[in-house]
């Protein structure tokens, strides 16, 4: 399901005009970005989804095609949580 799919399935469910719904979407999507990217606190949605911002500590890896080694600096990435609802709906229940 692509944006647009997903933009119409949730304007026929609340029953408001696909603008709005595409609105809303971007909103969250928006919200949930700035929380995560401050990396002070996770965002969740209980029973679907929990994001959090997680440290990566700096590494040392290997060029594939040179073998020499490559110094990875650290920095961030996100954990995203799947919610006991999605894992339930997942398996098909």
């Amino acid at each position: 399901m692509n944006r647009t799919e997903l933009v119409s399935a949730l304007a026929d469910r609340a029953e408001v005009t696909r603008k709005d719904a595409d609105a809303v979407l971007a909103a969250l999507a928006e919200t949930v970005g700035e929380i995560v990217g401050k990396g002070d606190e996770k965002v969740s949605i209980p029973g679907f989804l929990t994001f959090e911002r997680t440290h990566r500590a700096a590494r040392t890896a290997r060029n594939p095609q040179t073998g020499d080694p490559i110094d990875i600096p650290a920095g961030y990435g996100v954990k995203v949580s799947a919610g006991s609802k999605l894992k339930e709906a997942a398996k098909g229940k």
